[in-house]
């Protein structure tokens, strides 16, 4: 008996044990954690489902895993009489300068990542960035490429900047502008024309009238709605606006443009 207390009043064994009590409970805790998440993952699944889901899951395990793991090693080498504080300290100033260092790559990769789970816009849809209306050809981590549609040219933009693109939605307004001296009911008929002319169009899905949008300083603005493909709303555009000019002409109706009365004494 004596011995063996001799042996276990040891230092080096001592710690050993110690060491070894430490891992069992760290190993045994990590197992209840896990179970419980388990638990909770099969009440959810029935409604969360998909590979999504249990990459989440696996990503969550992973990093309470690595918790524990990192836990376990700074409780042991605090029991080997190391001064911890100094290396939580040291690496907190890594950490910290590491992240400042990375901070706009990091930006990328956490929207990146947001834009491909939460689906905000997918390959091909048409987006606008600033001035910018393009077509989405590529979705990374990192960067979203768009084609701009005026243009052609393929641009970069930064996953950080997310929030600054706006995803374009399939409808036109185009105005009819009419001077005050046509009647309204002649100038609805006229859009009315305008209107059918527009729906012979291929890339056109629908076209209504909603309405007088202004009362300008020369004249009343009709509204259209028109619906199309999103990739082909610039042209759609353009051939409403010659449609538009055609059927005035056609009425003889002329556009109003803003007049300066000068009155002489």
């Amino acid at each position: 008996m004596g011995k063996i207390q001799e042996i276990l009043e040891n230092p080096f064994v001592s710690k050993s044990i110690r060491t070894l009590i430490i891992i069992i409970v760290s190993f045994c805790l990590h197992g209840i954690v896990k179970k419980i998440i388990g638990r909770h993952t099969e009440k959810n699944l029935k409604v969360l489902t998909g590979k999504k889901t249990q990459t989440y899951v696996n990503l969550i395990k992973s990093l309470i895993k690595y918790t524990f793991v990192g836990l376990t090693v700074l409780v042991i080498l605090q029991t080997w009489g190391i001064n911890i504080n100094s290396i939580i300290a040291g690496v907190g100033i890594l950490g910290a300068i590491f992240g400042l260092a990375i901070q706009d790559w990091l930006k990328d990769i956490i929207r990146g990542s947001s834009i491909l789970s939460d689906n905000y816009f997918s390959v091909g849809d048409i987006v606008k960035y600033k001035d910018i209306e393009g077509k989405v050809l590529e979705l990374g981590l990192k960067t979203t490429k768009i084609q701009a549609l005026r243009t052609n040219n393929v641009i970069s933009i930064a996953n950080r900047n997310i929030d600054q693109i706006e995803i374009v939605s399939n409808v036109i307004f185009v105005r009819v502008p009419m001077s005050y001296d046509v009647p309204v009911k002649k100038g609805e008929k006229v859009v009315s024309e305008i209107i059918e002319k527009i729906k012979e169009s291929d890339k056109v899905k629908d076209c209504i009238y909603k309405g007088i949008a202004e009362l300008g300083s020369s004249s009343v603005q009709y509204l259209i709605q028109i619906t199309c493909d999103t990739a082909t709303k610039l042209q759609t555009e353009r051939d409403a606006l010659k449609i538009v000019l055609l059927t005035l002409e056609e009425n003889k109706l002329e556009v109003p443009y803003n007049q300066i009365d000068v009155h002489q004494k």
